[in-house]
């Protein structure tokens, strides 16, 4: 009776374990994949992400990539999400420990910048990209959440300017709205300048262009 009871666990457990085993490996295998197309999106553009297309890239098979994603717009908008969570994690949490707003900005553009120098994507930043691919066409679900990425970047750094002037820290006779486009300007043309030469020169003119505005905006 007793090894009839210790079958009956051990199988209650596999039923119990199975399930939660299968969601990780498919939870693994979606995250692998949506990392490729990030990366893809990047060089080929978003618009030419395909079902077809990310299958040969990361060797499944057509009806294997499906399974994840019912369409192209649901493959790229989820795309889309991997790579704001990717630059969550690489350049905004991060910065969040600086304990003053100055502090903040300034490690908010060191790490944009060295995402882009350590080569995250092979296109430059994501945002960048897909950005300037979809920014002309018009509105949908995945042209606006593109827009919506690059508007929320520039929304942190116009907020993180105003709370270092209300720190005292840069002039609060600067426009923070045109501090913000001036810095990130010199972030965009770095980062186009290197993905175009692979000149790690054009990553440091950006961040002495930064600094030099940033010692003019400062008290």
């Amino acid at each position: 009776m007793r090894g009839v009871y210790e079958r009956s666990c051990y199988l209650v457990k596999e039923l119990i374990e199975a399930p939660r085993k299968r969601r990780s490996d498919g939870e693994a295998s979606r995250k692998a994949i949506l990392q490729e197309a990030a990366r893809l999106a990047t060089v080929e553009g978003i618009n030419g992400l395909s079902i077809g297309r990310l299958a040969d890239a990361v060797g499944m098979s057509k009806s294997g990539l499906f399974a994840h994603f019912g369409s192209k717009e649901e493959l790229q908008l989820a795309t889309i999400e991997t790579a704001h969570a990717l630059f969550h994690e690489l350049v905004i949490e991060p910065a969040l420990v600086a304990t003053t707003a100055l502090g903040r900005l300034r490690m908010l553009i060191e790490l944009f910048l060295r995402h882009v120098e350590n080569k995250v994507y092979p296109g430059g930043c994501f945002y960048v990209s897909v950005g300037v691919e979809l920014g002309a066409q018009k509105s949908g679900p995945v042209r606006d959440e593109a827009v919506a990425l690059s508007a929320g970047w520039m929304r942190l750094v116009v907020d993180t300017i105003r709370e270092a002037q209300a720190e005292g820290s840069i002039d609060a006779a600067e426009d923070a709205e045109q501090l913000a486009f001036d810095l990130t300007g010199y972030l965009l043309l770095g980062n186009t300048q290197f993905v175009a030469t692979q000149d790690p020169a054009a990553i440091d003119r950006a961040r002495h262009a930064v600094e030099h505005r940033l010692a003019a905006a400062t008290t």
